[in-house]
């Protein structure tokens, strides 16, 4: 198995980002991290990657860029994340090669079995509650995390508003990984919100 495929499987805290300055959380249990900036032009988006492929690179953390394949492949990032309406996971497959990690979003059973069918490393599955990161979408509840276990083999990450106060109901549904965003970067202490969380998923598992 590649290395990068050996990180994802232990990677159990996802934070996504929308510019560089994360370094202080490296430490702090976060195993992947994701570029997501949806305003920035693609060379300012592929100047915001460079760095922290080159500061993770041997950290033990992941870097994925969000939508953009090209901008993933030119980085030199570790993968890339895609959403139901993006290039078709075969199609990024061929781009990006067997070695580099493809994660795709999904919002039920059916999408998450047919990404794990297609091949996907990794899914992020929700959003779980709502969540001002995506406002326009619905949130699937608790009850998408049960039907997907015993189902989906692969990794799969719960996203969408989730923090330090519903992570218990979350992992009670059966998600041993989550996704997050602004229950860190927006904390009064970003580096304790990722310990704290981090810790809670690495005590279900013991």
């Amino acid at each position: 198995m590649h290395s990068r495929k050996i990180l994802l499987k232990k990677s159990l805290l996802y934070l996504i980002v929308d510019k560089p300055g994360f370094s202080g959380l490296v430490p702090c249990g976060v195993g992947i991290f994701q570029l997501r900036d949806k305003s920035s032009s693609k060379a300012r988006l592929l100047s915001s990657a460079i760095r922290p492929v080159k500061f993770l690179r041997n950290s033990g953390s992941l870097f994925i860029v969000n939508d953009h394949i090209d901008v993933a492949v030119l980085s030199g990032a570790d993968g890339v994340h895609l959403g139901q309406g993006d290039l078709p996971l075969e199609e990024a497959r061929m781009l990006l090669g067997k070695d580099k990690v493809i994660g795709i979003s999904c919002h039920n059973l059916s999408q998450a079995l047919k990404a794990q069918e297609k091949g996907a490393d990794y899914i992020g599955i929700g959003p779980i509650y709502p969540t001002a990161t995506k406002p326009e979408c619905r949130p699937a509840g608790l009850k998408v995390l049960r039907r997907l276990k015993g189902k989906i083999r692969i990794p799969y990450f719960a996203i969408g508003g989730i923090g330090e106060k519903n992570i218990n109901e979350v992992l009670a549904a059966g998600a041993r990984r989550i996704a997050v965003s602004r229950s860190v970067l927006k904390a009064k202490d970003p580096a304790g919100a990722a310990r704290r969380l981090y810790s809670k998923l690495k005590d279900i598992l013991n």
